[in-house]
């Protein structure tokens, strides 16, 4: 007998956190004119993380102090705009009970804290000096913070993607 006859209507499996109210709440409540704020506003951070590295690396190959302070420019950014884009994702996660129940919003909740708490890290360690801060430790915080913002925004995207929270539905 193949295993959907030998099992009944009875032996299924319910998800007791489906059967919450407000599961299926998953719309946006912190937007403009429709648009998602923390969907646009980590973009930025992200790239910025990114130019962070570029940065770094530039500065090792060539050793023009430039891109040393491009990178703390950048870093320096990457954090406060980070912390914009934290701001409203953590609004979200907070008012929005389809969001809140899920598990895995949760765990993009904490990477994202990690990777602000290192973006701060290396934008602070940078402050006093930038030019020496570069080689070795910045550079391998910057790898490390790219490294985590990719995990991020997997998470992220898999929050967006596959369970559509966070986003606008529309009329």
């Amino acid at each position: 007998m193949p295993a959907q006859e030998i099992k009944g209507e009875e032996d299924e499996l319910i998800d007791p956190i489906a059967d919450m109210p407000g599961f299926d709440d998953t719309e946006t409540r912190i937007a403009i004119l429709g648009h998602p704020i923390h969907a646009m506003s980590v973009s930025f951070p992200i790239a910025l993380t990114f130019c962070t590295l570029a940065a770094d690396l530039l500065y090792w190959w060539t050793g023009d102090p430039f891109w040393a302070r491009a990178a703390v420019w950048a870093i320096g950014a990457a954090f406060l705009l980070g912390m914009f884009a934290g701001l409203s994702g953590t609004a979200e996660l907070l008012l929005v009970s389809g969001i809140r129940a899920r598990a895995a919003a949760w765990t993009h909740f904490i990477i994202a804290v990690t990777l602000l708490a290192l973006l701060g890290t290396n934008w602070g360690y940078r402050l006093p000096a930038y030019e020496t801060a570069v080689l070795p430790y910045g550079l391998l915080l910057s790898i490390l913070c790219v490294l985590v913002v990719g995990f991020t925004g997997w998470h992220g995207g898999k929050l967006v993607f596959d369970y559509r929270l966070g986003i606008s539905k529309g009329n």
